[in-house]
């Protein structure tokens, strides 16, 4: 698949059969070949932090983590917040840091306020 040139349309009905596929035990490791990024769910599994291992060809993998309240600290007051963990683990030889934290913030702001994504701001 040529994500790239696919709208959000395309890619949700491409996820959509992918998925179906998984849960019919169909998937073949056609499938899943030739990705150069993965974006990876452990939350779905409780998982609270952790570190995405490559593996070639990709050039990163973000990872995800579950979603609980942890103390954050509000003007003056410390009060409970929903809060995720993201890890991006990322070929430094093809991407420099600069960018990957670049990305890493962005993903952040868009999780945050998904406006952002689809007004493109």
């Amino acid at each position: 698949y040529k994500r790239q040139s696919l709208s959000f349309a395309d890619i949700e009905r491409n996820l959509e059969e992918l998925g179906k596929k998984g849960k019919e035990g169909k998937i073949t490791a056609e499938d899943m070949a030739g990705g150069t990024f993965t974006i990876s769910n452990g939350g779905v599994f409780g998982s609270l932090m952790g570190t995405p291992i490559l593996n070639p060809p990709q050039s990163a993998i973000l990872g995800m983590h579950a979603i609980v309240n942890r103390p954050v600290v509000r003007g003056e007051q410390i009060v409970a917040r929903p809060m995720m963990y993201l890890a991006l683990t990322y070929d430094h030889r093809l991407i420099d840091g600069r960018e990957a934290v670049t990305f890493l913030k962005k993903i952040q702001l868009v999780l945050e306020d998904p406006r952002r994504l689809l007004l493109d701001i």
